[in-house]
Order: C-alpha cells, then sequence, then structure tokens
C-alpha cells in the first residue's frame, strides 16, 4: 500500500490574461503555461482580468479551508481606482457595501500613500488624464464573484487594477509574475 503523496501547497504569482484553471480558454491562457506540477488543484480564484497570488495544493481538506468564505480566511487586495476615494468611500467599504446579491461583510479599506512596489501590467491600464487613480488595500473575508470590483464601483470609484497582496497568511512577496514557489501548509 502506497502512503498518501504529502501535503504541497504552491504560491504563484497570476499574470493578467491568465485564468484560475490549467486549460486555456479563447484569448486567456491557462495555468499549464506556468506551473507543471501534477495533482496540484487551485485554492480561491481570481478572475483573468485580476493579478497576484494564487494557492494551489494537492490535499481536498487545505484547498477547503482556504476558499471556503466559513473559515473567513483574510485576502488582501492592492486596487487601483479611477479617482481618489473620499474618507466616505472608504467608511462605507469598512461597513459593508449593498451589492445585487446582498451587503457585503465589513471590510478592512484605507487608502495607499504610495503604489505598492510591483511590476507593469502588460497591457497596461487605460489612463484618463483628467482623472486621477489612488491605491487602496482592501481585506475582506468573503469571495463573491468580481466582489472587490463591484465594491469599488458602488462606491464610485471603479478598479482599474486589481492585485491580490494575500491570502491568510501566505503573500505574494517575493514572487515575480508568472512565477511559483512551494510554501509550507499550515
Amino acid at each position: 500500500m502506497n502512503p498518501a503523496p504529502a501535503s504541497r501547497l504552491i504560491r504563484f504569482n497570476k499574470p493578467y490574461g491568465v485564468l484560475s484553471q490549467f486549460t486555456a480558454e479563447g484569448r486567456w491562457q491557462g495555468l499549464k503555461d506556468f506551473i507543471d506540477v501534477p495533482g496540484v488543484y487551485v485554492a480561491g480564484r481570481l478572475d483573468a482580468d485580476s493579478e497576484g497570488l494564487l494557492l494551489l495544493t494537492n490535499d481536498g481538506q487545505l484547498q477547503a479551508h482556504i476558499a471556503d468564505p466559513r473559515f473567513k480566511m483574510e485576502k488582501t487586495y492592492w486596487v487601483q481606482v479611477e479617482g481618489v476615494p473620499d474618507e466616505a468611500a472608504l467608511a462605507a467599504l469598512r461597513q459593508g457595501v449593498s451589492l445585487n446579491d446582498g451587503i457585503t461583510r465589513p471590510a478592512r479599506a484605507r487608502l495607499l500613500n504610495e503604489p505598492p512596489a510591483i511590476w507593469e501590467r502588460d497591457p497596461p491600464i487605460r489612463v484618463r488624464q483628467a482623472i486621477p487613480t489612488a491605491w487602496v488595500e482592501l481585506v475582506i473575508k468573503e469571495g463573491r464573484n468580481r466582489q472587490v470590483r463591484r465594491m469599488t464601483a458602488a462606491v464610485g470609484f471603479p478598479t482599474l487594477r486589481l492585485i491580490r497582496a494575500a491570502i491568510g497568511p501566505y503573500a505574494l512577496e517575493g514572487l515575480a509574475p508568472g512565477t511559483w514557489q512551494d510554501a509550507s501548509p499550515g
């Protein structure tokens, strides 16, 4: 009888234009273009037009713990928005925003004084010269479809670029776009 494989957890910096699945679709690339590790599965998704930390594991229990909102694992996002949110917009994000599928849980939200130290996006975001942009750090404990984008739009500041910086204790730090690294589970 073979012993069960060791639990494995991978941190991946998902570039823009890559799906949270191994198979490519249409104009979007799949994870197989970046990760050649059999038996691992995505724990929590990121849209193709979002970037940043994606976790993959071969451990079903760990996958559920990371992805299931019942476990309330915090997810930290750096969000470049059109315009500069005022304190009222940030307070609304902190209290919970009314979306078409209900009110979001309270979030932590703060304006970042300087943009995070990140890579250039390919392709670059659209820029309108007359409208400034700002970076917001948003920490949520749920994961509805396109939730962060819908939250910033609901308070009047559409998302231009979205990067997941951390999931619980796992951070993006030290990973270039399109690269991955083993992380210790737990």
